[in-house]
């Protein structure tokens, strides 16, 4: 429960990785080496903001996106 009455939705690795049409085992990488942060549940699963994640995608396509 979130302490202002809003819940993140939270994305599991596989959920991500199909976003950014990489491996799952990638994300998990992702998330080691800082560039994205996780959330664990109690059973020790990862998982991630969807407006971080939705905020890392912006950002990645900008980055491919030839300049005119």
């Amino acid at each position: 429960m979130s302490l202002h009455g809003e819940s993140e939705v939270l994305l599991t690795p596989a959920e991500v990785a199909s976003l950014f049409r990489v491996d799952p085992k990638t994300v998990t990488r992702w998330a080691k080496a800082g560039k994205l942060s996780s959330i664990r549940t109690l059973g020790g699963h990862r998982r991630y903001k969807e407006s971080e994640v939705r905020a890392l995608l912006g950002a990645a396509s900008e980055d491919a996106t030839p300049d005119k």
